[in-house]
């Protein structure tokens, strides 16, 4: 990607004096938009919005109602400094250090995947199963951000929660998540590579997880703000990509009470080998798929076999 920003550059001329005409608040999102949409984004207006209402410290409805206003040189400065990641791939929502998923606002960086509108599939179905029982206990494995977890919590007050990672940087961003939405006493944390750490006598009536799905040797394929800034750790799957999917499906038998539900995210086209895992595993029945908002399948459900 070209770094030279030096000419003809919105991230200068948003600082630039020589010209008359004022640097507003339209004149600033028309350029970066501009910039943005010949550096890569696949949503540059959007971007432009989100990083000027953080260099303003204002909501992004804020900027159309004061769409003429003139933005001050620290402001610019701000912005100037945001658009110059952004143009060298680096996510918004690590420059701005939160994304907004299920309603909540969850902090971000380096250290944890950005949450995807994929994975409100995943807590939708979650809760769903969750209000059929009266007081569920849940455990949400590679929870990142936490963002699974804590979605699931905010609508369910009366479950409660284990989350795991085997991150100790990502479980102090969820544990931090779970505080500043006021779900702290609701969820508990736990620092294990999937269940490998769980007390031998933990039972739970719902296990879900949106672990690494993407085969190995395609990460290297993945969009730059992807390959050059989220964990890595957080992506790879394996060669095929299931790798943990057979660790869980696998492991999380002893760990599911009788009847209890194993909810898992994952990639459309690894629909067919979910089924065949958790079909020849005999211990699963009732497997169904969810389709995610652009009816693409999305997470895989299976029951417990009872004994």
């Amino acid at each position: 990607m070209d770094r030279d920003v030096t000419d003809n550059s919105p991230s200068q001329e948003i600082g630039s004096n020589a010209s008359a005409e004022p640097w507003t608040v339209r004149r600033i999102l028309d350029w970066t938009t501009s910039h943005l949409a010949k550096h890569g984004s696949d949503s540059p207006r959007l971007d432009a919005e989100v990083l000027l209402a953080f260099a303003r410290n204002c909501e992004r409805i804020r900027l159309y109602t004061n769409y003429e206003d003139i933005v001050t040189e620290e402001q610019r400065a701000t912005m100037r400094w945001l658009v110059q990641r952004r143009s060298h791939a680096e996510p918004v929502a690590y420059l701005v250090g939160k994304r907004e998923f299920f309603g909540l606002d969850f902090y971000v960086d380096q250290n944890v995947l950005i949450p995807r509108p994929d994975t409100e599939t995943l807590v939708m179905e979650l809760v769903e199963e969750a209000q059929k029982l009266t007081s569920p206990r849940i455990l949400d494995l590679c929870t990142g951000s936490g963002c699974v977890a804590i979605a699931a919590a905010a609508n369910c007050p009366a479950a409660s929660f284990l989350a795991t990672d085997i991150s100790e940087a990502a479980l102090a961003i969820a544990q931090k998540n779970a505080e500043s939405n006021g779900l702290l006493g609701q969820i508990q944390f736990l620092l294990s590579d999937c269940f490998e750490q769980l007390p031998a006598e933990g039972q739970f009536d719902l296990i879900a997880s949106n672990p690494p799905y993407i085969p190995d040797a395609e990460i290297e394929t993945l969009d730059a703000d992807v390959r050059q800034h989220e964990p890595r750790l957080a992506l790879a799957g394996g060669a095929d990509g299931l790798d943990f999917y057979r660790k869980i499906i696998q492991s999380a038998i002893p760990y599911l009470k009788e009847g209890g539900h194993l909810l898992l995210e994952f990639s459309p086209e690894q629909e067919t080998s979910l089924r065949e895992i958790l079909t020849t595993s005999g211990n699963y029945r009732n497997i169904r798929v969810k389709a995610d908002l652009a009816n693409r399948s999305r997470v895989i459900v299976a029951q417990k076999c009872l004994s």
